[in-house]
């Protein structure tokens, strides 16, 4: 038996720890949440509802029919446009471009006039006569009172804008150099011609080509409107066509899916479509004769005669110029050089005028230049009347200058100077008949202008309104007849 260690403490046995078995088991790490999925973009959601609702009939017809509505009232909103722009370009032509073109001639006319009328002043003997000076100065204060107007009226362009500033700076040195030559010519002073061929020279080099140049800017302007109011509206004409063709092809699928040969609402679409296409035709076609009328009988025959009286009035001048400079003025350029410039510059004139020399053609011959083609453009007796005056006219001047001519040529001055200024029997009354014959005859051709003009502008304003009436009555029926066929599916 044995015993434990003498003195010593018996050993205790220590307690036993708990088995990890026993532990109590740890909470779970709960899993982070789930990511909402991504919501997908409207215009994707609205994509895919029109694509399924577009494998339905009833999906396929709703498109079909807002495809044609579309097509119609673009078809309505195009003519409407173009017409309404075509209608504008028309008003120009009347209200703008025409005034403006016969303003520009007519400065051209007064500055030429008063040319003239200075160098006949100084061919008659003794004080100047009143009539003259006040036929002097009126042309001058006519002239300045239409480059107002045209300065307020040119718009943008700067070519006719240039021209009006370059009238404007040389008119009062033209005026001056007149009044020394006038005041020269009263104290008996021969410096007198001096001033008047130099006043000439600017009227010549510098006056004239700028109103010429003017009129020609003015007269491009009113081709350009005539060209832009006579113009096809095509593009509404394509989109007519085009509903047409949609308008045929929606109702043929009708038919074949139902076999029912009119939809009524269709129909009627197709039908005030094809009314709105051939009213734009025939109406726009009205228009265009209206205008090209004005154009042909009006427009064309006032240019020409407006430049048939601007070269009568330089063969005016020339002819009193010839007497006035007695030969001081020479051409230095073949073929007339040497030759008396003034007579080469009527002889030019009156070419222009007639076409050829036509004094040994006889009074009645047809004339050819600008008196010629005035004469062939003219549609009426009354309009060819006072041209067959200025003719015949113009022939007997020719035929009167000769005679001047030739007596100047063998120093009888003073005889040479009755036949030019004689009361009867004259160049100057040959003259005077000429140009009042182109007077009446622009007076005729204006209002024919303004008649022909007026017809074609007629139409214009009610074009834009039926062609867009007619073309929302097709939209309205092309949505009825759409919708009478999805009513079927209800």
């Amino acid at each position: 038996m044995s015993h434990p260690p003498t003195g010593g403490i018996a050993p205790t046995t220590a307690p036993e720890r708990p088995t990890a078995s026993l532990a109590r088991p740890a909470p779970p790490t709960p899993a982070p949440p789930a990511e909402p999925a991504a919501r997908r973009p409207a215009w994707r959601e609205g994509l895919d509802t029109l694509r399924a609702a577009a494998v339905t009939e009833p999906g396929r017809l709703r498109a079909i029919g807002a495809v044609l509505a579309a097509l119609v009232v673009l078809f309505g909103a195009l003519a409407a446009w173009q017409v309404d722009e075509r209608g504008d370009a028309a008003d120009a032509v009347t209200g703008r471009s025409q005034p403006l073109s016969s303003d520009a001639a007519e400065i051209y006319r007064s500055l030429a006039a008063a040319d003239a009328t200075a160098a006949s002043a100084f061919l008659v003997e003794g004080p100047e006569p009143p009539a003259l000076r006040e036929d002097f100065d009126r042309d001058l204060a006519h002239a300045s009172e239409l480059l107002v107007k045209a300065a307020a009226s040119s718009g943008g362009s700067g070519a006719a804008r240039a021209q009006i500033d370059r009238l404007v700076r040389d008119l009062p040195r033209y005026t001056g150099l007149v009044e020394s030559a006038r005041a020269n010519n009263r104290q008996g002073l021969p410096l007198g011609g001096a001033y008047l061929r130099h006043a000439n020279a600017l009227m010549s080099t510098q006056l004239l080509p700028a109103a010429d140049e003017l009129y020609r800017t003015q007269s491009d302007q009113l081709t350009a409107d005539y060209a832009e109011a006579r113009a096809w509206p095509w593009v509404a004409f394509g989109a007519g066509v085009l509903a047409l063709a949609a308008l045929a092809w929606a109702q043929h699928r009708t038919y074949r899916r139902t076999n029912r040969v009119f939809n009524l609402g269709l129909l009627a679409a197709t039908a005030a479509t094809a009314a709105a296409l051939v009213w734009l035709a025939v109406g726009h076609a009205v228009v265009r004769s209206g205008l090209g009328e004005s154009d042909r009988h009006g427009a064309r025959s006032l240019r020409v005669l407006g430049e048939a009286r601007i070269a009568v009035l330089q063969a005016r001048g020339n002819e009193n110029l010839v007497l006035v400079a007695r030969g001081a003025v020479v051409r230095e350029s073949p073929p007339e050089q040497g030759q008396d410039a003034y007579e080469v510059g009527y002889d030019e004139r009156m070419r222009a005028l007639l076409g050829t020399a036509p004094a040994a053609d006889g009074p009645d011959a047809e004339a050819g230049g600008l008196l010629g083609r005035a004469q062939r453009l003219a549609n009426d007796a009354s309009g060819r009347g006072p041209v067959g005056e200025a003719i015949r006219a113009a022939r007997e001047w020719q035929h009167r200058h000769e005679g001047a001519r030739q007596a100047n040529e063998e120093g009888a001055y003073d005889a040479a100077l009755e036949m030019v200024t004689g009361p009867r029997g004259s160049t100057g009354e040959s003259f005077e008949q000429v140009d009042a014959a182109l007077t009446r005859a622009i007076a005729h051709e204006q209002r024919e202008f303004e008649r022909a003009a007026d017809d074609g502008r007629g139409l214009v304003a009610e074009l834009p309104v039926g062609a867009g009436v007619l073309a929302l009555v097709g939209a309205v029926s092309t949505v009825l007849g759409v919708g009478r066929r999805l009513s079927e599916y209800r």
